[in-house]
This record gives structure tokens, C-alpha cells and sequence, in this order.
């Protein structure tokens, strides 16, 4: 099965990614195929470079071709992507300060990038 995560939730990326997912992805034992995450909000610094987190994750997503996606607005407020807010959406924000893989979009750039993958299922969190 094929999945796709979107951390939404108030420290989703602390406690499920950090805890149970990302260590699960490491040894082999996910049990499903991730092909893509998307964060919002505060769930965006876990993967700033030299986070511990985001460093594991930058690792595993290069070694499995998944999509590590930040919310392109929640970057521009928070000082981790370039850009305006006007160009939000239109796949023109780029990531700054986050490890390497992680590109900035909202949700017309997350559908673009997730349907080659064909998630059988998007889980959020």
C-alpha cells in the first residue's frame, strides 16, 4: 500500500513522525509504502537543517524518491522559504533553510506531485 502523510495537527511531526513513523521507516517496519509528506504550520521545523529529525528524514526520502513538501505560506511566515505571499500557490515559493529534498507548494502542487505516485491512501495527522 502507498501512502501520504500531511502533519497538520499541533506537533504531529514531534510526536508521530519523530517517535513512531520515522524510526518505523528506518528499520524496514513502516508496513506501507510512503511516497510523500506534507506539513503545515509549526510541523514545518522539524526540518530545518541540522534538525536531527529532518536530517533522518532527508535520508530516508532521498533513498526512497519520496516527497518532503512544506506549505508554502506557513514557510513564508515563519522565514523558511522565498517568496511573497502572493506568490503562494503558484509553486514560485522556494524552500530556504530546510534540508535537502524539501520543496514549498500548497495544495494545487502537492496533487501535481502525488499523482504520479497514486497514494492509495493520505493520512493526516
Amino acid at each position: 500500500m502507498k501512502v501520504a502523510y500531511i502533519f497538520a495537527t499541533n506537533l504531529a511531526s514531534t510526536f508521530k513522525l519523530a517517535t513512531m513513523i520515522l524510526p518505523q521507516l528506518e528499520r524496514g517496519e513502516h508496513g506501507a509504502q510512503v511516497v510523500g509528506m506534507m506539513f503545515f504550520d509549526d510541523n514545518i521545523f522539524c526540518l530545518r537543517v541540522g534538525d536531527p529529525v529532518g536530517e533522518r528524514l532527508a535520508h530516508i526520502a532521498k533513498q526512497n524518491g519520496m516527497l518532503l513538501m512544506v506549505c508554502d505560506q506557513c514557510a513564508v511566515r515563519r522565514g523558511l522559504a522565498e517568496g511573497t505571499f502572493d506568490q503562494c500557490g503558484t509553486g514560485s515559493v522556494k524552500a530556504k533553510g530546510l534540508v535537502e529534498g524539501v520543496v514549498c507548494g500548497c495544495f494545487p502542487q502537492l496533487y501535481e506531485a502525488l499523482a504520479e505516485a497514486k497514494p492509495d491512501q493520505v493520512i493526516t495527522l
